[in-house]
């Protein structure tokens, strides 16, 4: 609504729009200083916070491949429908870079060895240099050591995960207060940016819009109902459309991974998958594996490549865009929009474009927030059955409905033997 007001406003007083500019900069702002605590906390707590749970080294392994699976799966058919047509023109990417100020640094304009360019994404040679967006690689490289060092400390290391987890929650709420101030931020942002370029750069967001919505509703019915054939026939797809409506609805409404994992679990269970598979990969999905935020990252990219003019229609250059597509999405946290701005540091870093250009990418991980959130959940839905195919064999449901049944019949025969008992006493 936010974007809709404000495009609308940017339209109406044009080029007088931009006194709202300051506003929008402002939210820009709250959302840089926030980015080196958010990854570094979301990240080293969920490693260091990791359980085993049961037949973990089967699990864990199917998990793996079916997220690898599926996100290549994601990442191809947002490449198919991206690949062949402008999300952008060229010469709107020139006004727009122009008003960004966006400039590259003779440091950049270094070419530099392979390994030496390598060491200096994952590396920094002062701490203090983590402490700078500039360098997340090198940051979510050292969350994650953090994270395993707690692990192998145990006992001793717990105290300091404590620490670690109540600051997390701090952040997070943080993050929460940062978007109580979003519509505000972003509509007099978007106001100021059509005032500046004209309705054609609205035209240009809009079209990304349906688009993408039109690739995800198709997803949505297609990929996840063949999903749901391979992992048990027709049973599978009567099960899953049964019983994936209330993830649905609630993605779409929350804009929240995390907020739907108690309703997630349950509607995989009710499938037939069981608890332990369950449990176990709707959290880690929440993390890991994001259908929706993978073509999402892909059309971002896309629309750098149309606003900056860059050549990816080669061998490599496609490549690079899964590469970066599939790496960025592993940084989105499960918070509503804050936590994409991550992954879209990660794809401004890994593409080699100015940090400059983050509010482009913040106007489009709005716009696709809700459709992108329902990919990412459903299909934590869709993947526990494909993981329960692997890991309890190709009768799976029927052998986890006769489970529930068995259930139920010792649920009702202790009491009867109690009242039993109680006569021949007496």
């Amino acid at each position: 609504m936010a974007i809709i007001v404000g495009a609308i406003a940017g339209i109406v007083f044009k080029e007088d729009a931009t006194i709202v500019k300051p506003l929008g900069d402002l939210f820009l702002n709250l959302l840089f200083i926030v980015i080196v605590p958010l990854i570094f906390l979301t990240i080293t707590t969920s490693i260091a916070k990791m359980q085993q749970p049961k037949r973990l080294g089967k699990i864990m392994r199917t998990i793996i491949l079916v997220f690898v699976v599926t996100s290549l799966v994601a990442v191809f058919v947002g490449l198919a429908t991206t690949y062949s047509m402008d999300l952008v023109k060229t010469s709107d990417g020139e006004k727009i870079k122009e008003t960004l100020e966006l400039e590259t640094t003779d440091e950049e304009k270094i070419e530099l060895a392979l390994l030496d360019r390598t060491v200096q994404v994952i590396s920094v040679s002062d701490f203090t240099s983590l402490l700078s967006k500039d360098n997340v690689i090198a940051l979510v490289i050292f969350s994650i050591m953090i994270g395993i060092a707690i692990r192998m400390s145990k006992e001793k290391g717990e105290a300091f995960l404590k620490v670690l987890i109540s600051a997390n929650e701090v952040i997070m709420n943080f993050v929460k207060i940062i978007m109580y101030y979003a519509p505000i931020g972003i509509g007099c942002y978007f106001a100021s940016f059509i005032g500046t370029f004209g309705s054609s750069i609205a035209v240009v967001y809009l079209r990304t819009f349906i688009i993408y919505t039109i690739v995800t509703v198709l997803f949505y019915f297609i990929v996840y109902t063949i999903y749901a054939y391979i992992a048990a026939g027709k049973k599978g797809i009567k099960a899953f459309w049964r019983n994936a409506l209330p993830p649905t609805a609630t993605s779409i409404a929350t804009c929240s991974s995390a907020a739907c994992i108690p309703v997630n679990v349950e509607a995989s269970k009710k499938m037939g998958v069981s608890p332990d598979i369950a449990e176990t990969i709707i959290p880690l999905g929440t993390s890991f594996h994001k259908d929706g935020s993978i073509i999402g990252s892909v059309f971002k990219i896309m629309f750098l490549v149309g606003l900056f003019g860059t050549d990816v229609y080669t061998t490599s250059g496609v490549f690079q865009v899964i590469a970066v597509a599939l790496v960025a999405n592993l940084l989105i946290t499960a918070v509503p929009i804050g936590g994409g701005t991550i992954s879209e540091m990660m794809i401004l870093s890994m593409m080699g474009y100015p940090a400059g250009a983050l509010p482009i990418l913040t106007i489009i991980a709005t716009i696709i927030d809700a459709p992108a959130t329902m990919l990412n959940v459903v299909g934590d839905t869709s993947s526990s059955m494909l993981t329960a195919r692997i890991v309890d064999g190709k009768n799976w449901m029927d052998n986890s409905l006769e489970k529930v049944e068995e259930k139920q019949t010792e649920i009702t025969k202790p009491k009867t033997t109690k009242k039993t008992n109680k006569k021949t006493k007496k």
